[in-house]
């Protein structure tokens, strides 16, 4: 049973489509961040109304504009991928690495289609996936 659900986290991109499903949602709280302490304050102040005032930011025409919030968020949002990096990224790649796999690194070199100009056909490619024209090796 365990060897069955280790085989499923493992098959294909799973852990990379997990670390980016997981930037992804805090990158949207360093986003919701943004445009509640700084955004939003500057269009209510734009309109006249006020809101309190505490914390690192100023008021402007009464509405306040929280920085430190935002900062924190900032902070947050780089310890958070750091964590992410250490702790799921780095094992993953070491994991795959024995396996003889290559994730999480560069992207392999690709040549250009001088017909078409499609720039993502492998180094080895004899014809175009795109145009179907005959390439040299030299293209």
């Amino acid at each position: 049973m365990f060897k069955g659900f280790k085989n499923f986290l493992l098959q294909g991109d799973l852990i990379v489509i997990a670390v980016g499903l997981v930037v992804a949602l805090a990158f949207s709280t360093l986003i919701k961040a943004f445009t509640d302490t700084i955004i939003t304050p500057l269009v209510n102040a734009l309109e006249g109304t006020s809101s309190g005032s505490a914390g690192l930011g100023w008021t402007i025409n009464g509405q306040r504009v929280e920085l430190g919030a935002f900062i924190a968020a900032i902070v947050y949002f780089v310890l958070f991928m750091v964590v992410i990096y250490f702790a799921l990224v780095v094992p993953y790649r070491v994991y795959m690495t024995k396996r003889g796999a290559q994730v999480f690194g560069p992207p392999a070199p690709t040549k250009t289609c001088p017909y078409c100009l499609s720039s993502d056909l492998p180094l080895a490619a004899t014809k175009c996936r795109h145009c179907t024209s005959e390439l040299s090796g030299t293209a």
